[in-house]
């Protein structure tokens, strides 16, 4: 599918993915969203710990990227898991801005390892970040018991509807550790039953710019 660089509404980058017309991250604001939806609505709840996370879309690295930073101020180890059908290629890589828009040059070097480390490899960011990269479909994830967090960043319902099913939410609680927390952009009545139809107990929380609400899901 054809894929084009955009600029959103607060200068960040994402993909735009034109034969859906749907995008990596909300036209609101990439950044803004990141922030709002994976880190203040789900890191933020643990601090001064270790923790194993598992983003489901890598895609752009945004995630992991803000993640890395925000863990400095958390003081948090964390091992990183990111799933990803269809990696991004090299070239759209290096034309994301998310370095420049963060003010975080001290954290180029750490991101473009992130992109250009090996898949399926457990590889060392910092000190106190560890990342490994599947290249697999979302329903290959079979992991039990080992997550405290995911960020469930997958492309929106209207377009792979199959990913916000009972069957994938299911997946989900199994893989999250007790107590483990679900973050996603989404809002939808029926990505919010799927999740309670697979055990989770479901809070609407404000959405980021440009979203009323989003949801937060706890095993």
């Amino acid at each position: 599918m054809k894929r084009k660089i955009i600029t959103t509404s607060d200068g960040s980058k994402t993909i735009h993915i034109v034969d859906w017309n749907e995008q990596y991250h909300s036209k609101h604001g990439a950044i803004q969203e990141a922030y709002h939806v994976f880190i203040k609505s789900g890191l933020e709840l643990f601090e001064k710990k270790s923790i194993s996370i598992l983003e489901v879309g890598f895609g752009t690295g945004l995630n992991c990227l803000i993640t890395l930073i925000e863990s400095k101020r958390l003081q948090l180890q964390i091992d990183y898991k990111g799933v990803e059908a269809y990696p991004i290629t090299s070239k759209e890589h290096q034309q994301l801005n998310y370095i420049s828009e963060l003010n975080a040059s001290k954290f180029q070097s750490e991101f473009s390892q992130m992109h250009s480390c090996l898949w399926e490899k457990n590889v060392q960011i910092d000190a106190n970040f560890f990342l490994i990269k599947e290249q697999k479909d979302f329903k290959e994830i079979e992991e039990e018991n080992e997550y405290n967090l995911i960020y469930f960043d997958a492309f929106g319902a209207r377009v792979q509807p199959e990913l916000w099913t009972e069957v994938i939410f299911l997946k989900m609680y199994k893989a999250l550790k007790k107590d483990g927390i679900l973050v996603t952009y989404a809002a939808k009545g029926s990505v919010r039953r799927a999740m309670q139809a697979a055990g989770f107990q479901v809070e609407r929380l404000p959405g980021p710019p440009g979203k009323r609400e989003m949801l937060r899901a706890r095993k």
